[in-house]
């Protein structure tokens, strides 16, 4: 749906602008137009860029991304950075003969050593090639994250508004704040609170009065911590809900959580005075037994208690699950939406359990007969192929995601959270018929109309 920017992008944009006489930042999601090569080029030769740094978050479309980076001018140095590009540096390398350098971890501070044409060999945290080999040089020590300017928005070239299948649901605008960087916690399946090196990123938090001043000064009305977790430190994190209200900031939050939350409702209160409006938790699996494996710290009976405080606030509450966990079977992984419901979460986002570079989890996949993890840290085993479990995952889908539980959404938006205002309940609803058709039409595309429309409406098999 584009709503944000890339945060991390504009971190090292803003480093970079301190240190060169101009940075032109490149959204490629809502410029298409210069996904075609032939147009960055022109543009890139028509601006006079002589330093082309491209960001690398996911590792969706790395085919694509690497068409794109071959064919860009073979006269620029082309620096490369982000979370998969660092975990996949010599891929990248040998797949990218264009490619110069790549930035390992956090790029604020290497990206300045860069411009100001620091010896490579003297660079930390980059990895380059010399001489026909690639030489890795030594991690960079992580920044304190107080020291780190915010970013700087004025590079953006393009708003970030609400628009599903291309059709624009409303004029919200939507912006990322990070208060904190790093986690402390350690479960087995998330390598978040590393860099791609094993590099632990332990929890840091800017102050109270940066995080304020950044929020004050955006004109986005939808605002998401994209901390690892916002309340880490309840203490901070109420103190910023009292701060918000005392400066009487009229913004609408989201922010990522763990269930430990519901341990502290006098937070609870003040974050829904404060403007909070939807909480996105990591539940991961309704099982002790995936739970202990995950090393989540909590049980299913915990899971079930916490709701119980959680459901007395006014949140919209998305669960995080994973399935295909070593020795899941299919009964196992279509629980998650039966319990997703009988726990009151809202909404579901379910994903494949990965085996990341660093994954505490790796070594118990290795070493479980019949499980295997491609290239791409994608799990899978001999009795569930990818494919099996791609299937399992859209009956988890559709289980959970019925024509009653649209409406409860809507309805809990509309009376419970008070999310949209009485202006924008109407724009909803007059968008509404664009918005179906556009569903229509893409799952037309995709060739699974006729199953979609079927398992939501008739059996989800």
């Amino acid at each position: 749906m584009m709503l944000f920017p890339p945060t991390g992008l504009e971190y090292v944009a803003t480093s970079a602008k301190a240190v060169t006489e101009r940075v032109t930042l490149l959204d490629l999601r809502y410029e298409p137009k210069f996904s075609e090569i032939d147009t960055l080029n022109a543009f890139i030769k028509g601006n006079g860029i002589d330093i082309i740094c491209v960001g690398i978050g996911w590792d969706r479309q790395y085919d694509e991304i690497c068409q794109l980076l071959n064919r860009m001018p073979q006269d620029i140095t082309l620096v490369v950075g982000g979370y998969t590009a660092t975990e996949k540096v010599e891929e990248f390398f040998n797949a990218c003969p264009s490619i110069d350098i790549i930035v390992r971890g956090e790029g604020e501070e290497t990206i300045r050593d860069i411009l100001l044409g620091r010896d490579p060999k003297d660079t930390l945290g980059i990895s380059y090639r010399h001489n026909g080999t690639i030489v890795h040089n030594p991690n960079r020590p992580l920044p304190d994250v107080n020291s780190l300017p915010n970013p700087d928005r004025s590079l953006r070239r393009s708003d970030y508004s609400l628009s599903i299948n291309g059709v624009r649901v409303k004029n919200w605008g939507f912006d990322a704040v990070l208060s904190a960087r790093g986690c402390p916690f350690n479960c087995k399946f998330c390598t978040f609170s590393l860099n791609p090196l094993g590099q632990k990123r332990n929890y840091a938090a800017r102050s109270v009065d940066s995080v304020i001043e950044e929020i004050s000064g955006l004109k986005a009305n939808i605002i998401m911590f994209s901390d690892d977790n916002f309340f880490t430190d309840p203490r901070r994190a109420e103190e910023i809900c009292d701060r918000l209200i005392a400066q009487k900031i009229k913004k609408r939050f989201f922010a990522q959580a763990r269930i430990d939350i519901a341990r502290y409702p006098s937070l609870l209160k003040k974050m829904a005075q404060a403007g909070f409006k939807a909480l996105f938790i990591g539940i991961e699996s309704p099982h002790d037994r995936i739970l202990k494996q995950l090393d989540k710290g909590f049980d299913q009976n915990t899971i079930r208690k916490s709701f119980e405080v959680l459901r007395k606030h006014p949140f919209f509450y998305n669960g995080y699950f994973i399935y295909g966990n070593i020795g899941e079977d299919e009964k196992e992984m279509l629980y998650i939406p039966r319990f997703a419901k009988e726990i009151g979460v809202d909404a579901i986002t379910c994903t494949r359990l990965r085996i990341e570079k660093f994954s505490a989890l790796r070594e118990l996949a290795e070493n479980t007969p019949g499980y295997h993890i491609t290239k791409r840290g994608e799990l899978y085993s001999d009795k569930y192929s990818y494919a099996e479990l791609k299937k399992i995952g859209r009956k988890i889908k559709f289980s959970f995601y019925t024509p009653s539980r649209y409406v409860k959404i809507l309805w809990k938006n509309i009376f419970i959270v008070k999310f949209f205002t009485f202006k924008e309940i109407i724009f909803l609803f007059l968008t509404a018929p664009a918005i179906i058709i556009s569903v229509l039409v893409k799952e037309h595309r995709r060739g699974r109309l006729y199953e979609s429309l079927r398992r939501t409406f008739i059996k989800n098999t």
